[in-house]
C-alpha cells in the first residue's frame, strides 16, 4: 500500500482484545491437550504485530474471499476477518478445525459469520464453499508450503494475489530469477502462476515454538502464464527433468524427457536452446517452448 491508501486495515485490525498473544495461544493449547507436532509443521503465531503486519502487506479488502491454509489457534484469522469480505480456513488437524469457529465467536463474534472452516487437507482440496476465492494469505507449515502453493494456484484460478509466511530458504526459491543458485524448481513453476517477491523477513521469536529457522514473507499477484501450445503439466515435466540433475546439460538432463541425449539436443535447437546450457539459465517462457518441441514417441508395430 502507498502513503494515500485506505486506512481500512489500519483501523480495523487495531483491536487489540481480538487478537491473540503468548498467553492466549498457550492457553488455548493447553484447554485442548494440545502440544505442537513437527509433523504437521504447527509452529502457532504469538505476536499480534507480526500478523497486523502480514495482513497490511497482503492488501486484502472487503472485495475479498481470503483463503487461509493452517490457521492453527487462529492467530491470523482473527487478524483477516475484519478486514476480508470472507475467510475460508483449511485445517487438516480436526481438534483444531473445530475449535477455530468457537475462538472467533468468543473474542469477535460480531465477525463469526464472515468465517468458513474447512477440515482436509490442502493439498487435496479442489472444491471450496461459497464464492471462489481470490486471495490466499497464510502461515503455511514449512514442510509442505511450496507443493501447498503451487497446488492452489493451480486448483483456484480465482486467486489473484496473497501473501505467504513460509520458511526463509523456502521463500528465496520461490521468489528467485534465472541464474542464481537458488534457482529451481519452486521458481520456474511459481513464475508460471505470479510474479512473487520477498515481501520482508519474520524471527523466530514470534512463534511457540520457536523453529529453527527463520521464516520470510513471499507476495504474489497472479500473471498470465506463457502462451503454449501443450498443457501446464508438460511443461512442468521438461522442469522437472531439467533440475532433477541441475548439474547436467540440458541435453544430458532432457535425454529421458526426450528419448536420447540427440532427440533432447533436437528439441532444444528447435526451441531456440543452447544444448550446453544448464536449467538454472532459463525462464519459465523458455521451458515452455522446449515442451512444444518433445519428439513424438516411435510407435511400436
Amino acid at each position: 500500500m502507498g502513503a494515500g491508501a485506505p486506512s481500512r486495515v489500519r483501523d480495523t485490525i487495531r483491536v487489540g482484545e481480538r487478537l491473540l498473544g503468548p498467553a492466549d495461544v498457550r492457553a488455548l493449547a493447553g484447554g485442548l491437550g494440545l502440544r505442537p507436532t513437527k509433523t504437521l509443521g504447527q509452529n502457532f503465531v504469538i505476536d499480534a504485530n507480526t500478523v497486523r503486519r502480514i495482513v497490511r502487506d497482503a492488501d486484502v479488502g472487503p472485495e475479498d474471499v481470503v483463503l487461509e491454509v493452517g490457521p492453527g489457534l487462529g492467530s491470523l484469522t482473527l487478524a483477516l476477518l475484519p478486514v476480508a469480505g470472507r475467510v475460508v480456513a483449511v485445517e487438516v488437524d480436526p481438534v483444531l478445525a473445530q475449535r477455530l469457529p468457537e475462538t472467533v465467536a468468543e473474542r469477535a463474534p460480531d465477525l463469526a459469520g464472515r468465517l468458513n472452516v474447512v477440515p482436509a487437507d490442502a493439498l487435496r482440496v479442489t472444491e471450496l464453499p461459497g464464492p471462489p476465492p481470490t486471495a490466499l494469505v497464510a502461515n503455511l507449515p514449512y514442510n509442505v508450503a511450496v507443493p501447498v502453493v503451487l497446488h492452489l494456484l493451480g486448483a483456484f484460478p480465482s486467486i489473484r494475489h496473497g501473501l505467504v509466511m513460509v520458511q526463509a530458504e523456502v521463500a528465496d526459491r520461490l521468489t528467485a530469477g534465472p541464474g542464481g543458485k537458488v534457482y529451481g524448481v519452486p521458481s520456474v513453476k511459481m513464475a508460471w502462476y505470479a510474479r512473487a517477491r520477498r515481501a520482508g523477513n519474520v524471527g523466530r521469536a514470534v512463534f511457540w515454538p520457536a523453529p529453527n529457522v527463520d521464516s520470510g514473507l513471499v507476495a504474489f499477484t497472479r500473471r498470465e502464464p506463457p502462451t503454449s501450445a501443450v498443457p501446464r503439466k508438460e511443461v512442468f515435466a521438461v522442469i522437472d527433468a531439467a533440475f532433477a540433475q541441475r548439474r547436467k546439460t540440458l541435453r544430458a538432463a532432457l535425454a529421458g524427457w526426450a528419448g536420447s541425449a540427440a532427440a533432447a539436443e533436437e528439441a532444444l535447437r528447435a526451441a531456440g536452446v543452447d544444448p550446453t546450457a544448464r536449467g538454472e539459465a532459463l525462464d519459465v517462457t523458455a521451458f515452455t517452448r522446449i515442451a512444444e518441441h518433445r519428439p513424438p514417441s516411435p510407435t511400436i508395430g
